[in-house]
């Protein structure tokens, strides 16, 4: 067994009153010892201006984006970001990018969302080369660039890109590109899975799958009152499987819970919220969650720490989580 992962915080999105709020869980956050807190960005505050004010709030703790949507940006602004948070936060920063999803990228974006494999393949090694600081020569299939470099200095050193996947292909692209993998909502028996990917791409490569950081967003809620905590991970789960179209459905079909799946997601379209949260049962919400009192979910918590191949866990939060919950799940889970 290998050593327990690092730990970081998944900041949230739901329960984001103020920018100074999210300052402050970040402040916390490195007051308690965690290694880094990631930011997603979905349609709500922009994550490149959060992360600069969370920069400037804090000294050590490391930030990063967790995951902001490769259709939202070009490439040659994603690098030209990641350099320019890398100088704010004095070396501090990673890039975690992904493709996000067709409802987001199609609905609030409005672009079409086309190959989704081979358009993360072409960001990541643009915004490495634009990292170099060296002039850009690239002929993609979606991008062709010539004739510029990075205007600035390149940052020393370059900032790390990660790229979240939940299928076998877009987690063997992460081992094989990017420096990091993002992994979220899966089980632990589909955290191996996933890494045998992982490693895959790696040796594709010729790299040493060690070399490529494993950072696992885990749905965690820990409470006094730990039926409410199970409740909310309950429903944040329902949520994902039901209603945030066919990726989380088909992740967690690929990993052995089909029939759950699909119960989960009929439910939650025919309204039904209250069914499709009794579809996730304990023994799957044990295996992809963290929920209950604080002890039972420190030692829950133990558990996916301690994968082989995981080096980082993210405390992450329900959708639902109050701003006293999430400072109650921080405190309970600190290194």
């Amino acid at each position: 067994m290998s050593d327990p992962a690092g730990r970081d915080v998944f900041l949230p999105v739901s329960a984001q009153p103020s920018i100074d709020a999210l300052c402050e869980q970040a402040e916390r956050a490195e007051e308690l010892g965690y290694d880094r807190v990631w930011l997603p960005e979905t349609w709500g505050r922009d994550a490149v201006t959060v992360l600069t004010s969370i920069a400037h709030r804090t000294d050590e703790i490391g930030i990063g984006t967790s995951i902001v949507p490769i259709y939202s940006r070009s490439p040659a602004l994603l690098g030209q970001t990641a350099a320019t948070l890398q100088e704010v936060s004095d070396g501090r920063f990673r890039l975690g990018l992904g493709p996000s999803g067709p409802i987001v990228v199609e609905n609030w974006h409005g672009v079409e969302y086309g190959n989704p494999l081979r358009r993360t393949r072409e960001t990541v090694e643009i915004v490495k080369a634009v990292l170099t600081g060296e002039e850009i020569d690239y002929d993609g299939d979606y991008f062709d660039l010539s004739g510029f470099r990075l205007r600035c200095e390149p940052p020393e050193p370059a900032p790390a890109v990660d790229a979240a996947g939940m299928g076998p292909k877009s987690v063997e692209l992460a081992g094989r590109f990017a420096d990091g993998w993002h992994a979220l909502m899966l089980t632990r028996d589909g955290i191996r899975e996933r890494l045998d990917d992982l490693r895959r791409g790696a040796r594709l490569a010729d790299r040493d799958p060690d070399d490529v950081r494993v950072t696992l967003s885990l749905t965690c809620a820990a409470l006094d009152d730990g039926e409410r905590a199970r409740e909310s991970v309950r429903q944040h789960l329902a949520f994902y499987v039901g209603g945030m179209g066919t990726f989380y459905r088909d992740s967690l079909a690929r990993i052995g819970h089909e029939d759950t799946a699909e119960t989960i997601y009929e439910r939650w379209q025919a309204g039904d919220r209250e069914a499709a949260m009794a579809a996730v049962d304990d023994e799957l919400l044990d295996s992809i969650a963290v929920a209950g009192t604080l002890d039972d979910a420190r030692e829950r918590f133990a558990r996916f720490a301690a994968i082989d191949g995981v080096d980082h866990v993210s405390v992450s939060f329900p959708r639902d989580a109050t701003l006293d919950e999430i400072e109650a799940t921080t405190a309970a889970l600190a290194p």
